[in-house]
């Protein structure tokens, strides 16, 4: 990567909507921004789309290729967790590990001083007059969930251009631009190196055909056989194939006895979890907090104590039970004003 002299302020360019107008508001700001496309897998948006997006965005292009990096930080952290019994989160896990990490040492090294992105995310002063990250105004975009793991001392380097606009004003501006459609594939999948969506072909691809176990209710009882572990999460409802008077849902994966263990709806919420290797964006707490506790992206929220029993790890209490508590999957943070406060991975959910 070669940048010029001048060139201080990247934008992170997947070739969707979001990136293209918030490489669009820096240009308008006379910040001359670089745009820089990650490559990731194998499901990219074609070149000649980037570069055509760039062109009419007026930005100089740069296409790193971190494929290996992603498949070993990301696609390989994916399929182990699965292969735990664990619900992974890998966006979470990349933009920790590659899109504000890796990324950012590449950038650093050629005088890159600020990289922005098409996040719908805020930073801003807390009431503290420390710098924080915040929710989206558009909290049905909002993608501060996803950003929790990122190191503290970042957040003054980075840039969210979209944290004040809605979805709507977004398209309404790209439109407007009149920039280049992207006709190869839709703005956005769920997860990016399966653009079909479904991952259990892609895990029995990896690691082969998984192997059957047992169905068992909470208090140990037969109920029918599984296909494999890859084919359930915690909460899921549908696909359980065991008839009843009211629905059963996942409320376990053990994977040591290959067993998964369904209940019904009453019995599967959870008076809270154990969160191991939390980030916290605020002064690690020394006692206990009160915050709201977000489970899984379009979780609702809960309100929560956190109770410290190291600094990066907390038994966090629920205000009222909650369901599908999965081991594996991001536990976020946030106060009244919407500030991220920190986020962990669920070890274990309070029986």
């Amino acid at each position: 990567m070669r940048f010029a002299a001048d060139l201080q302020v990247a934008v992170a360019l997947s070739g969707g909507m979001d990136s293209a107008v918030a490489g669009a508001l820096l240009r308008q700001q006379d910040l001359r921004p670089h745009g820089v496309h990650l490559h990731l897998s194998d499901c990219a948006p074609p070149a000649g789309h980037l570069q055509a997006l760039a062109q009419a965005l007026g930005l100089p292009l740069t296409i790193v290729d971190l494929r290996q990096e992603f498949s070993l930080q990301v696609v390989d952290y994916f399929v182990a967790e699965y292969s735990r019994g664990r619900t992974p989160n890998p966006c979470v896990r990349c933009n920790a590990a590659i899109k504000f990490g890796r990324l950012w040492e590449l950038l650093r090294a050629e005088g890159v001083i600020r990289l922005a992105t098409g996040h719908y995310a805020r930073l801003q002063a807390a009431a503290d007059g420390t710098l924080g990250l915040f929710r989206a105004l558009d909290r049905r975009k909002d993608q501060s969930y996803f950003l929790s793991r990122l190191p503290r001392e970042l957040l003054a380097s980075l840039t969210f251009p979209l944290g004040k606009l809605t979805k709507t004003e977004v398209r309404r501006r790209y439109q407007e631009l009149g920039l280049p459609v992207n006709d190869h594939g839709a703005e956005s999948v769920e997860l990016c190196f399966i653009p079909q969506g479904n991952y259990q072909d892609f895990l029995q691809a990896r690691r082969g055909p998984g192997t059957p176990g047992d169905l068992v209710d909470l208090q140990g009882r037969l109920l029918g056989r599984h296909r494999g572990l890859e084919y359930y999460t915690v909460g899921q409802r549908r696909g359980l194939g065991i008839p009843a008077r009211e629905p059963y849902y996942v409320a376990e994966i053990r994977p040591e006895t290959n067993q998964v263990v369904l209940g019904f709806k009453q019995e599967i919420g959870s008076p809270g979890l154990l969160a191991e290797d939390i980030n916290w964006l605020i002064t690690p707490p020394a006692g206990e907090l009160e915050a709201q506790a977000v489970l899984r992206y379009r979780h609702p929220g809960v309100a929560a104590r956190i109770i410290p029993l190291s600094p990066t790890a907390a038994r966090v209490i629920f205000a009222s039970p909650q369901a599908a508590v999965a081991p594996g999957q991001a536990v976020v943070f946030y106060d009244e004003s919407d500030r991220v406060l920190g986020g962990g991975w669920i070890e274990e959910r309070i029986k």
